[in-house]
């Protein structure tokens, strides 16, 4: 069993995450208007693994015998001024994940949850990936101002990124 506290609290995370992918694809769609097709795919990667992020919560809940709440999502960010804009987003929202999957953790340890603790380890480590991938992403698109031959560089680069589930287990 899970804990009443801890059961909401998943269940935000997990909304959250849904939140993120939307929050990407929308991003992915600015770089689509753009016709620069892999910096989309880099954000349609990133939304791949919000949704991977938002079931592997989901199906936690479930297996602890928990109940799944789905809340409404809202509408993410359409409105970019510049690539760079986008980029900088990306790394303040990686942020606050980070922020809410660590006060997430405190409340696991708070309540000596050993289980939804372990659970949580994955996401902390992935947040780590997260904001390093986005903080290079973005230093990298400001070296060249996010315009020219370097922003077409970096679709050609971004063009060939995956999203590959982690093994069972990890």
């Amino acid at each position: 069993m899970i804990s009443p506290k801890l059961e909401e609290a998943l269940n935000v995370q997990m909304n959250s995450e849904f939140y993120s992918e939307f929050e990407y694809l929308s991003m992915a769609a600015y770089f689509h208007a753009m016709d620069l097709d892999g910096i989309a795919n880099y954000f349609h990667v990133q939304a791949d693994e919000e949704r991977f992020h938002a079931m592997k919560i989901y199906s936690f809940i479930n297996n602890k015998g928990g109940t799944i709440k789905l809340k409404s999502i809202k509408a993410p960010t359409v409105d970019f001024k510049s690539p760079i804009e986008v980029f900088e987003r990306a790394l303040e929202h990686e942020m606050l994940v980070t922020k809410s999957i660590n006060d997430l953790m405190d409340g696991a340890i708070k309540e000596n949850d050993h289980a939804v603790n372990s659970f949580l380890r994955w996401y902390v480590d992935e947040q780590v990936e997260e904001e390093a991938l986005a903080t290079k992403s973005l230093n990298r698109m400001k070296i060249f101002g996010g315009k020219g031959e370097g922003l077409l560089i970096l679709d050609q680069e971004f063009a060939s990124r995956t999203f590959t589930p982690p093994a069972e287990g990890n």
